[in-house]
């Protein structure tokens, strides 16, 4: 008898979260129901949270003592202790690895190389930056970046503008990838020159690419169809490089290491 009245109960409870998810979401600004096509289709698609990128780790926010925690003996005060807040964020797990930047090398070849090769040869690292007078680092300067041994390690010799623009293209990359797991669009290896997914030029209608299956649109006026847009929340933001309070925020690992999310102590090291 208990059974058959928790089979009912569940079944109940069931029907009500079916009914409840069927209920149209109306506007707390107009009254005005979202994704409705009788009145126009504004769309307020259903989200669960961002997800995290390829390699990425969450960075809970905090407030910290951002600079020199230690006695400055040279008195340069370059780097005056000052109380910073940083919001969460995501960021790698590991440096870069030349693994990943030859795989960034490697696209722009296939993709430039015949028609515009200077856009390869403007990302390639520097890799002089290992010759030292007084050292002997000439196997470093011929090997560290594309030998199999060194795959793992940091890639070094980069500028500030090339890191912007692997950040670019990771972040397009990404994306890419994102909408060919929605199976909005298909792969497109044959990609060449300005005709390659580019995320604001998808999101201006500017990259049409192999579409698959576009998403519906309840504009009333459209064409049933459509791109993904930024509201839909299939798409991360931008990659970039952090900034110089992320990046000892996240170097010194403090959350977890706190007294009361109070960061006084100004350690010389971040655990405990």
């Amino acid at each position: 008898m208990k059974i058959k009245q928790i089979l009912q109960l569940s079944a109940l409870i069931a029907v009500v979260l079916a009914t409840a998810s069927c209920k149209k979401e109306n506007s707390s600004t107009t009254g005005w129901a979202y994704n409705d096509p009788k009145n126009g289709g504004f769309e307020v698609r259903p989200y669960q949270g961002q997800q995290t990128g390829p390699g990425l780790v969450f960075i809970e926010g905090g407030t910290y003592t951002m600079g020199q925690t230690q006695d400055d003996v040279m008195y340069e005060w370059n780097n005056q202790p000052r109380r910073v807040t940083v919001a969460s964020f995501y960021m790698d797990e590991t440096e870069v690895r030349n693994l990943d930047y030859l795989e960034y090398l490697y696209w722009l070849d296939r993709v430039y190389a015949a028609d515009y090769p200077g856009v390869y040869r403007k990302a390639l690292p520097d890799t002089l930056v290992w010759r030292d007078k007084l050292a002997y680092n000439e196997p470093l300067v011929e090997y560290y970046f594309r030998h199999p041994a060194y795959r793992n390690y940091p890639v070094v010799g980069v500028t500030w503008l090339q890191a912007n623009d692997y950040a670019s293209w990771r972040t397009d990359r990404v994306n890419e990838m994102l909408l060919i797991k929605k199976g909005i669009l298909s792969m497109d290896p044959a990609q060449k020159n300005d005709n390659n997914f580019n995320t604001e030029a998808y999101l201006a209608g500017q990259y049409e690419g192999l579409v698959d299956k576009p998403m519906p649109d309840l504009n009333p006026t459209g064409t049933g169809t459509r791109k993904v847009k930024m509201e839909d929340g299939i798409m991360l933001p931008k990659y970039r490089l952090p900034t110089e309070a992320e990046w000892e925020y996240a170097a010194l690992g403090l959350i977890g290491n706190t007294l009361y999310e109070r960061v006084v102590e100004k350690k010389n090291y971040p655990w405990n």
